[in-house]
């Protein structure tokens, strides 16, 4: 256990209730602010998709910035986007389980025979398109991951712990995504149960970049395999997937997610990130977690 007080971190204000508080407060009111500007201002230049994703992106970019700036004088990387070999080995591990479990839940059912593939001829495909897509799920993946596992996430954890910190926050992720197309209470159940994955890989790896690899793989995968992804379509392929399973198996309209297949493999992507050769880093804000 590390004693010895970190004289070089920069200086992280009172540490008074007050001051927690009005730290927090002004981080959430920047993300309300920036997003609706942003998708405003995105969503009349570039359309729908880059305001949704894009705008995302930099709304948690400008509410980490600004609150680390004034508040700290911290740098950006402070909140866990640190460069080196362990965020590309957190990064990527983080992808792999993400995207291995979305992968495997979709695929045992069609060699099970419970779903299968069907072929769209008439809806259009490139590569560019594809590209373009991919590109706007990292950007939304990684946005969301700054809002709700950034600056904000990080200060409650050191100051009132991870416990009483990661299922409230949890819960609101859950709930922002509560006016998504066809949700039901077991989608919502499902996203809150992400959003407590979520914050666990945050504290195995003290940064974001397993979050993201995690969020993102998973996110990657269910529009490659033609099915929605949290209520809304994205057509990147010419096949969309059928289930023939009951719709609280499958999810629905919703997507897997709304479905209790979903929820089984997200109770072991628990077991998997609690077992996965992370490479814990040094938190410079939650700095609790490295004693």
């Amino acid at each position: 256990m590390d004693l010895q007080p970190d004289l070089s971190a920069p200086r992280t204000g009172p540490d008074t209730h007050i001051g927690v508080i009005l730290r927090v407060a002004f981080f959430v009111a920047t993300v309300f602010v920036s997003l609706r500007l942003l998708v405003l201002l995105f969503y009349g230049v570039f359309g729908p998709v880059v305001a949704g994703t894009v705008g995302l992106c930099a709304t948690g970019l400008i509410a980490n910035l600004l609150s680390m700036r004034i508040f700290d004088r911290r740098q950006f990387t402070d909140i866990g986007m640190q460069g080196g070999r362990a965020s590309l080995v957190n990064l990527a591990l983080g992808f792999a389980l993400g995207a291995g479990a979305a992968a495997v839940m979709l695929v045992a059912p069609l060699v099970a025979g419970s779903a299968h593939l069907v072929a769209q001829p008439d809806v259009p495909f490139s590569w560019g398109t594809l590209l373009f897509y991919l590109f706007a799920l990292a950007a939304a993946a990684t946005g969301e991951e700054m809002i709700f596992r950034g600056y904000a996430f990080q200060l409650l954890i050191d100051k009132i712990g991870p416990f009483a910190t990661v299922l409230p926050v949890a819960v609101i992720f859950g709930l922002t995504h509560s006016s998504n197309p066809h949700a039901t209470r077991l989608g919502m159940l499902n996203t809150v149960l992400w959003g407590v994955l979520l914050g666990i890989a945050f504290l195995r790896s003290r940064d974001l970049w397993m979050p993201i690899g995690l969020h993102f793989g998973w996110n990657m995968v269910l529009p490659l395999f033609g099915v929605n992804l949290s209520g809304l379509t994205i057509e990147v392929t010419r096949y969309q997937y059928r289930w023939g399973l009951v719709p609280v198996l499958s999810g629905g309209d919703y997507g897997p997610e709304g479905g209790l297949l979903a929820t089984i493999f997200i109770v072991g992507l628990f077991f998997a990130i609690w077992k996965a050769p992370v490479r814990p880093q040094r938190a410079a804000i939650a700095r609790n977690l490295n004693e």
